[in-house]
């Protein structure tokens, strides 16, 4: 049977979760899933930012919510999703946003700084997966979309990236992604990834006003993603235009990846 191209990517009437999703790139594909059509619930540790991407969500006549959550406490997450579930019966599509970074030699991180990225960029993707999927097998679908990075494929020279900790993080998210995949396809649960490359957002911007000239040497394209680069990826995604894709990293980098 045929399927219209917009009816592919429509969104409407579906609900959505972004994590960090109150700053940043979460920010962007909140609203490009808003403008799609969907519910959009917002949570990180920053309630107020939030509330005021939530707000400004509700100009695409979707239905918003905003909640604190910290991704390393499972008692959050649960709240979120109970309060999601209360308010729009379902949640048909996860975006794991929240992450963290810390930037210093291999050799000096502290431990503590280790364990606090470990427990945001992945022990909370997999906490937040596991509480969503619960419901997702209920409903027989949903869409899963971890945030890993380009810098989870390898690594990077100091003087480019000395983030051991988050290359390290990432490559596990790529994983966990792919593993879950698996488990949850048969369950018509679609769980992928998405790769991106330098954009420029807080947890990126020390990196980027140190080494301007030297990360676009290195970027093919010659310039940083934009916020639009990452709509249209989002979209699809967390849409039927997806269905069959499983366990996909989608690398969005300017080429990056590409070089031998």
């Amino acid at each position: 049977m045929h399927v219209g191209i917009n009816h592919l990517f429509n969104l409407a009437g579906k609900t959505a979760i972004v994590t960090g999703g109150g700053k940043g790139l979460g920010a962007e594909m909140a609203s490009a899933l808003a403008s799609a059509g969907a519910n959009v619930v917002v949570c990180s540790r920053d309630l107020e930012a939030c509330q005021i991407v939530a707000n400004q969500l509700k100009k695409y006549g979707v239905d918003t919510l905003a909640f604190k959550c910290d991704v390393t406490n499972q008692k959050e997450i649960e709240n979120v999703v109970k309060k999601t579930i209360k308010e729009f019966g379902s949640i048909d599509i996860l975006i794991n946003n929240s992450g963290t970074s810390w930037m210093g030699p291999a050799l000096e991180l502290p431990e503590e700084k280790w364990d606090k990225v470990m427990g945001v960029n992945v022990k909370g993707v997999f906490l937040f997966s596991q509480a969503v999927a619960k419901e997702m097998i209920k409903q027989g679908s949903g869409k899963i979309i971890n945030i890993s990075s380009v810098t989870g494929f390898g690594g990077t020279q100091p003087e480019l990236l000395d983030t051991i900790a988050y290359n390290t993080s990432k490559g596990a998210v790529m994983t966990f992604t792919k593993d879950l995949a698996i488990k949850l396809a048969r369950h018509n649960i679609q769980v992928n990834s998405i790769a991106p490359g330098f954009f420029p957002t807080e947890i990126s911007k020390k990196v980027i006003d140190n080494a301007n000239s030297y990360i676009l040497s290195q970027i093919p394209s010659r310039r940083f993603g934009k916020v639009e680069d990452l709509h249209g990826a989002t979209v699809f995604l967390a849409s039927r235009a997806s269905d069959y894709m499983i366990g996909h990293v989608l690398v969005i980098d300017g080429g990056i990846s590409s070089l031998v």
